[in-house]
């Protein structure tokens, strides 16, 4: 747990509590307004979470070398994290313009 000042350590671990607390009300408004599509939202968000992690995980054993996997994994969450997060967004978008056709339309105007 050296490798870390405390003022680092406070910024990992409540960037892990408030992404945990992100994806519960991103959920929670998914069952409120009725919309699913925020459910896919929070799933979405679980890659970024687990590499979170594995960057708290890392620190917490004081970067060993026989941990160096971690590295790797972190890096591949963070990708697949940023490609579902895109992909969450562009379903939460579609369903709002198929919901709405006349918005749409006007989204296209503009684009003309």
């Amino acid at each position: 747990m050296h490798a870390l000042s405390i003022p680092t350590w406070i910024i990992h671990v409540s960037s892990v509590i408030e992404w945990i607390a992100a994806i519960w009300l991103i959920w929670t408004y998914g069952e409120v307004s009725g919309n699913r599509t925020w459910y896919a939202l929070s799933f979405a968000m679980l890659p970024a979470l687990v590499s979170a992690m594995c960057a708290c995980t890392w620190h917490y054993f004081d970067n060993p070398p026989s941990l160096e996997w971690l590295v790797t994994l972190q890096a591949a969450m963070t990708v697949l994290g940023n490609c579902t997060l895109c992909a969450a967004a562009w379903w939460i978008w579609r369903n709002a313009h198929s919901a709405n056709p006349a918005q749409l339309s006007q989204d296209k105007a503009k684009e003309s």
